[in-house]
């Protein structure tokens, strides 16, 4: 291990280097977030009312009028999209909660058939296969009680979680709406300072993200965006050409796992399928699971070509990374982890980890003359 550590030392210090950068910018950007929410909203509503509002200006518009009448259109069509997606929701769950004691009904009736038909079947059986299905059955059993107990807690925290996330986010969301105004207002003068006053150096930083960074953010939110549309889309259509009753709801449910790590429509699906096979519904689970197995193989097929080609990361990085920075950091590190991995692949390609990372001589001798051009003129500056 000695000479290991002999010939290795740099590199191992150097990437350990890295991850502490990124450790320290998370944790930094966590702490900010908590104590600033309010503005980091009001730089995402103001990347929304912008545009129309520069539109407007440019038309002969005072920037004043305009701002505020993209502000207006902006909540206007926010109000109006949440009250539409609300009743639809509010109705269909209400429809949904009428049917439950049905459904649970049939659920008991058919499990009490089944329990009858295994009974008779076991009575058939030697002692012995009895006995070992009987060890076999208590053991998945107790397993699944440990799954189930387990689910509910993460479950129950989660939605603690989530309502007092929805809460903060509505103070936030409404400061940070009131921020974006003024800033749109007051954008060109900001614009002067920052022009007038930032060090060339900064300038070049701020450069090389926007150029990297800030649009590989953009080109990885549309991608996902089209996928949950295409997923949302698919669902919709076949549930509703099946007669399925709460179809939009459904379909909403599918688009918002479709966005979790890992879980993806299998979530809603699956249960779905395997309740509708015992209570006897063969022909609409069998449908079912044809839709689930389009939605995911058609997710498999777009996604190397619509995040692939525009993002380049795999989904296995951006998932690993994503898991970690969200046990390490909460909700927060879930958002910030596809920003980090960019920035990792920006400067990977640009050649600034090959130059920031060490390696030895004789075990990359082409990586060390390797130096893009970009290297050179960040280190002459």
């Amino acid at each position: 291990m000695i000479p290991f550590y002999k010939k290795y030392y740099k590199t191992i210090i150097d990437i350990a280097l890295i991850l502490l950068t990124v450790y320290l910018f998370m944790l930094l950007f966590s702490f900010l977030y908590k104590i600033a929410a309010p503005i980091f909203w009001a730089f995402a509503i103001f990347l929304i009312i912008e545009p129309f509002a520069k539109f407007m200006n440019k038309r002969g518009v005072k920037k004043m009028v305009a701002t505020t009448i993209s502000t207006i259109l902006f909540l206007v069509i926010l109000l109006g999209v949440i009250t539409g997606l609300g009743l639809i929701v509010t109705n269909q769950i209400l429809h949904f909660s009428e049917k439950v004691p049905e459904y649970t009904q049939t659920l008991q009736n058919s499990i009490v058939l089944i329990t009858e038909q295994v009974q008779s079947s076991i009575n058939a059986l030697s002692p012995d296969t009895v006995q070992k299905i009987t060890e076999y059955a208590s053991g998945l059993t107790a397993n699944a009680s440990k799954i189930m107990v387990g689910t509910l807690k993460f479950l129950g925290t989660s939605l603690s979680s989530v309502s007092s996330f929805m809460i903060s986010f509505g103070v936030n969301f409404g400061v940070g709406l009131i921020l974006a105004f003024f800033l749109s207002i007051e954008f060109e003068s900001w614009k002067r300072v920052a022009r007038e006053k930032t060090p060339a150096t900064f300038k070049k930083v701020f450069e090389f993200l926007s150029e990297n960074v800030i649009k590989g953010i953009v080109t990885y939110i549309s991608a996902q965006a089209k996928l949950i549309s295409i997923t949302f889309v698919i669902v919709l259509i076949s549930l509703f050409a099946l007669g399925i009753k709460n179809a939009f709801t459904m379909a909403l449910l599918a688009g918002f796992f479709d966005v979790l790590p890992l879980l993806g429509v299998s979530t809603l699906f699956i249960p779905w399928i395997i309740y509708l096979f015992i209570v006897g519904q063969t022909s609409l689970a069998i449908w079912l699971t044809v839709i689930w197995l389009v939605v995911v193989v058609a997710r498999q097929l777009l996604e190397p070509k619509i995040t692939g080609d525009s993002l380049g990361v795999s989904a296995f990085t951006m998932l690993s990374f994503m898991i970690i920075s969200l046990s390490l950091f909460g909700f927060i590190g879930l958002i910030v982890s596809p920003v980090l991995i960019i920035l990792l692949k920006a400067l990977h390609e640009q050649g600034y980890l090959k130059r920031w990372i060490r390696t030895p001589e004789e075990e990359f001798p082409a990586e060390q003359t390797d130096d893009k051009p970009a290297v050179a003129e960040i280190n002459q500056t």
